[in-house]
């Protein structure tokens, strides 16, 4: 198995933050998943343990890899996710949902076919 690389998250994080016009000391990248020691780090959470001790008490998290909620992105980004962040001493966390059912989302994919 050939290593995870960050490479392929570069360039669609920055035309992102990019657009979105999101200063670079705003938003980080964590990743979730551990199915093996060569996993992009750093994991996400442990980082939400970490930052609210940095003085990040306030977060929005966005699941980017993801077009539709599922097990990982409901229950352990959204729920274990928050729950380890607020004791840790954050104040306020918030998960955009993923784009689901969103009918621009539906209707861009209709016309794919």
């Amino acid at each position: 198995m050939q290593p995870v690389t960050a490479t392929r998250f570069l360039r669609p994080r920055g035309l992102v933050t990019e657009i979105l016009n999101i200063p670079k000391n705003k938003y980080s990248i964590s990743f979730q998943s551990r199915l093996g020691q060569r996993m992009l780090q750093p994991f996400t959470d442990i980082r939400l343990e970490e930052m609210p001790k940095e003085g990040i008490k306030k977060l929005l998290i966005v699941c980017p890899a993801f077009v539709s909620d599922c097990l990982e992105t409901l229950e352990e980004i959204e729920e274990r996710g928050k729950e380890t962040f607020m004791n840790a001493g954050g104040e306020s966390y918030e998960m955009i949902p993923c784009l689901n059912t969103n009918l621009l989302w539906v209707a861009a994919l209709a016309k794919l076919d």
